[in-house]
């Protein structure tokens, strides 16, 4: 039996959000956690997404963290939010960090981003709806389709079949926003604990679809900008495309 035999769960209006902020960000090259890079207008990325999300949901969300490389400063960056800890993050991916997290949420269900994805806060705005609608999906960019990134393809009704970076004929990227219906969160738990530790949470959201028949619908965002942060040029990119210019007296923001 899948989700779409049975009628989902009542989960209210309340918003909850994770943000994977565990990882070690070698790439960027910097000492602090990638999330705690700062932007051109002063905040750092995690800054950037607790108000975008203040602003879409206000008080009717809450936010944990999964933590991991350098904890002490992301704790300290966002007071506010709940903590996940993932202690094996040196040696595990996001298919262990995203378990961590909905393992211990709350009834409903959840939304979950990358902690390095920059992204016009009108996403927000436009997922909305489908949020309050209790509907999975994986939030899409049909305008760009890059060899090194997170690809998709559909099935014959149009929801998610494919979901990896070596997918052939991709339609569009994964841009590092998703989530999960209250539903379907079981479902998702149990294949992300069959994941390997190196497995990014793609690959059990696949394994999902594939054994359960998950009904994951890709939302297009291709209207606004939004940028996940590897390298240097990305975060070029990711200020040009998706941060403000700053007044002339702004104050970079203390990345603790």
């Amino acid at each position: 039996m899948t989700s779409a035999d049975t009628e989902q769960p009542s989960t209210g209006t309340r918003v909850q959000a994770v943000i994977l902020a565990a990882g070690l960000g070698s790439r960027l090259g910097r000492d602090l956690p990638k999330p705690l890079t700062v932007l051109r207008d002063g905040r750092t990325i995690l800054r950037h997404q607790l108000d975008a999300l203040q602003s879409a949901f206000g008080e009717d969300h809450s936010v944990t963290l999964v933590v991991g490389y350098n904890a002490g400063h992301l704790m300290l960056a966002a007071p506010q939010a709940g903590f996940v800890q993932n202690p094996y993050y040196a040696t595990t991916n996001t298919s262990k960090s995203l378990w961590r997290a909905l393992r211990v949420s709350g009834p409903g269900g959840v939304l979950w981003m990358n902690g390095d994805v920059v992204f016009d806060p009108a996403v927000l705005d436009h997922i909305a709806e489908a949020i309050h609608a209790d509907q999975s999906f994986v939030c899409v960019d049909t305008a760009s389709v890059a060899d090194e990134e997170v690809k998709y393809t559909v099935d014959a009704h149009g929801f998610i079949d494919q979901l990896s970076k070596t997918v052939t004929g991709g339609l569009g990227e994964a841009i590092g926003i998703n989530y999960v219906s209250a539903w379907d969160k079981p479902t998702l738990i149990e294949h992300l604990a069959r994941c390997d530790d190196n497995d990014y949470f793609e690959r059990g959201i696949e394994t999902a679809i594939a054994e359960r028949g998950l009904k994951i619908r890709p939302l297009d965002i291709s209207a606004y900008a939004a940028v996940e942060v590897d390298f240097e040029e990305d975060l070029a990119r990711a200020n040009l495309r998706c941060v403000p210019v700053p007044p002339s007296d702004a104050v970079p923001e203390m990345s603790a």
